[in-house]
């Protein structure tokens, strides 16, 4: 199966993993899974930290250590990324939220969050 890990869930697994459910870390653990990050989780988690609003106990550069280790794909938003956002009902405006959707949407992803938003989309969750 093919996931795209949603930011809090990428932040988890870094920082408290005891936040995960078994299940959650089952699929991570598999290794026939294909794990992705998008770089727009990327982007969210660096926007923060310089706004403030998050404050991690690590190099952000880590954070590209850990995807390798844990054998995570980036996912790099394209031009039919940014266009599947124009068929993406306005159920929240969360913009990194949105470009996750819309990426799932066209890759035809499954995405590990526990947002509840994401259930107002027609798209396939897992938590």
């Amino acid at each position: 199966m093919k996931y795209l890990i949603d930011t809090h869930i990428l932040l988890w697994l870094m920082l408290e993993p005891q936040k995960l459910s078994n299940r959650i870390k089952n699929i991570l653990e598999n290794i026939d899974n294909i794990l992705y990050v998008s770089n727009i989780s990327l982007w969210e988690i660096a926007i923060k930290i310089k706004i403030g609003k998050l404050n991690i106990k690590m190099d952000f550069k880590n954070i590209f250590e850990v995807l390798k280790a844990n054998d995570f794909k980036i996912l790099n938003l394209c031009d039919e990324h940014i266009s599947e956002t124009l068929f993406i009902e306005l159920h929240h405006r969360d913009p990194f939220d949105r470009m996750l959707i819309a990426q799932a949407k066209f890759e035809n992803l499954i995405i590990i969050t526990k947002d509840a938003n994401f259930k107002k989309y027609d798209i396939n969750i897992l938590w």
